[in-house]
């Protein structure tokens, strides 16, 4: 029974570790190896979609990957790796779009969707308010029409 827990410990062991994207690349500067994990973290894996390019083990990531150490390796900055990406995928590849045209909705479709539900929300309560003082609001004719035609069914129900 032991021997099977300690088996099975390994086993669950070494398949989170196959889990993540593990790539080895050698950098002459540390300050190059930052700027490719933060680039790869921030880059969208465009197979995957909610997954970054570290995260992302699709070909499409690890072609995108070794594009990004190329270009840092070149000595490409950051803002033209970026760039590159997206003059080639798009703002998709990006997790922060800019605000523009093309992404607006992007950007103030959540708000938009809010203030709606908020309005028909606020639309549904006032409908209903304004039914029950209605309700409320009978004359003493209909009050007595209505508990008349309560009396003949056998129920009473008074407000």
């Amino acid at each position: 029974m032991r021997a099977l827990l300690i088996s099975l410990l390994l086993t669950l062991g070494l398949a989170a570790v196959q889990a993540g994207v593990v790539e080895p690349r050698s950098f002459d500067d540390p300050a190059d190896e930052v700027r490719y994990r933060q680039l790869i973290q921030e880059l969208r894996c465009l197979v995957c979609q909610n997954q970054n390019l570290a995260d992302s083990n699709a070909d499409l990531a690890k072609d995108l990957r070794d594009q990004t150490y190329n270009m840092i390796k070149s000595g490409k900055t950051d803002e033209q790796i970026v760039a590159f990406m997206v003059n080639r995928y798009g703002d998709f590849v990006l997790y922060r779009p800019p605000l523009k045209s093309t992404t607006v909705l992007l950007w103030l479709g959540p708000l938009v969707l809010i203030i709606i539900g908020m309005l028909i929300l606020f639309v549904q309560v006032r409908r209903r308010a304004v039914a029950k003082q209605d309700a409320k609001d009978l004359t003493p004719d209909e009050q007595r029409r209505i508990e008349q035609i309560l009396a003949d069914t056998g129920e009473d129900r008074r407000p």
